[in-house]
């Protein structure tokens, strides 16, 4: 579905010809992973598990490019990847140590152009329907980073990749030697809900880090903010939001949203909404009514904005006014 949207929208420049035969080419070359093993087949790896895959790819020997089409979660853990590769629409970051995760209805990997390649690390895939009901379901809300931009990647240190390694081929070891019953699946879940759970632990890592190499964020995302009301865009797009200020600081909503919480203990909504709250005192301190103040700052209506205002600033626009006038 999001293919179909990026294309249509440059339809609209006048290649609308080129972009569909372009699609159309492109989905020709799709491998579809419609359940874990699809993968594991179109490399000649064992099929252990009929609803879990994990592959080394060290043992396979020189491989395709496969430009995968998914329809199971996967978990890379890679010292290589292809060079050129596509991650949804974008590129691949191939640094060595490198975690990208992949959920149902998302494309990963690289058409085949005829060329073989020897690949370092591990690939842990596993059907939706076989954590149903699991904790893994339970903390999915959690795991932002199976929608994670390929810049987001999470850049693994030595020792949290052989960590990594090592969980995949104790997954692998077990469901290889045990015979499948409720009692081996529930430990085979319970090995994919810590695999994730590491894949989370190792993220707060990397959120730190970068919050450290990177305090000129929150900054750039207060400039941000302001620059929106500076340009009017207030008046074409409405309230500013998180997915906004994401895209405008190139990052994927859940990543920038997980930095943000780790910088300061507080959402991205929650800054905007303050910062919200603090530019609408200031307009009616400056003696602008609550309909001006809400039309300044994007309301749709007068009311709406009272409702926010209230609700985060504790009373009514006209008490607040008041308040002041009493001092």
């Amino acid at each position: 579905m999001k293919i179909y949207q990026f294309f249509l929208y440059f339809s609209n420049n006048g290649n609308f010809q080129i972009k569909i035969d372009y699609l159309c080419t492109l989905m020709e070359k799709f491998v579809h992973i419609n359940n874990a093993n699809d993968f594991a087949k179109e490399f000649g790896a064992p099929v252990l598990h009929p609803m879990v895959c994990v592959v080394h790819f060290d043992e396979l020997g020189p491989i395709h490019h496969v430009l995968n089409k998914m329809g199971v979660y996967a978990i890379f853990v890679q010292d290589n990847f292809p060079t050129g590769a596509t991650y949804g629409m974008g590129g691949y970051d191939t640094t060595q140590g490198t975690l990208t995760a992949a959920s149902p209805g998302q494309i990963i990997g690289k058409v085949d152009d005829g060329r073989r390649e020897v690949y370092h690390g591990w690939v842990l895939l596993f059907d939706a329907d076989f954590m149903r009901g699991t904790v893994f379901e339970e903390r999915l809300a959690e795991y932002h980073f199976f929608s994670y931009n390929v810049n987001e990647a999470l850049q693994t240190t030595e020792g949290e990749k052989q960590l990594m390694w090592q969980l995949m081929e104790l997954l692998r070891r077990f469901i290889k030697h045990r015979e499948q019953t409720p009692l081996t699946d529930r430990i085979v879940q319970n090995y994919i809900v810590q695999v994730c759970d590491y894949c989370q632990l190792f993220y707060q890592r990397q959120f730190k880090m970068a919050t450290q190499q990177q305090s000129d964020l929150l900054s750039r995302f207060q400039r941000l903010l302001t620059d929106y009301y500076d340009q009017g865009l207030q008046f074409k797009h409405g309230l500013p939001n998180v997915k906004y200020c994401a895209s405008q600081l190139f990052l994927s909503s859940n990543y920038f949203g997980d930095v943000v919480r780790s910088a300061t203990g507080d959402s991205p909504t929650r800054i905007i909404q303050r910062f919200l709250v603090d530019r609408a005192k200031s307009m009616l301190v400056g003696g602008l009514s609550v309909t001006q103040v809400a039309d300044g700052l994007g309301f749709e209506y007068p009311q709406h904005f009272t409702r926010f205002f209230k609700k985060h600033a504790g009373l009514p626009p006209s008490k607040y006014v008041a308040s002041l006038q009493k001092k």
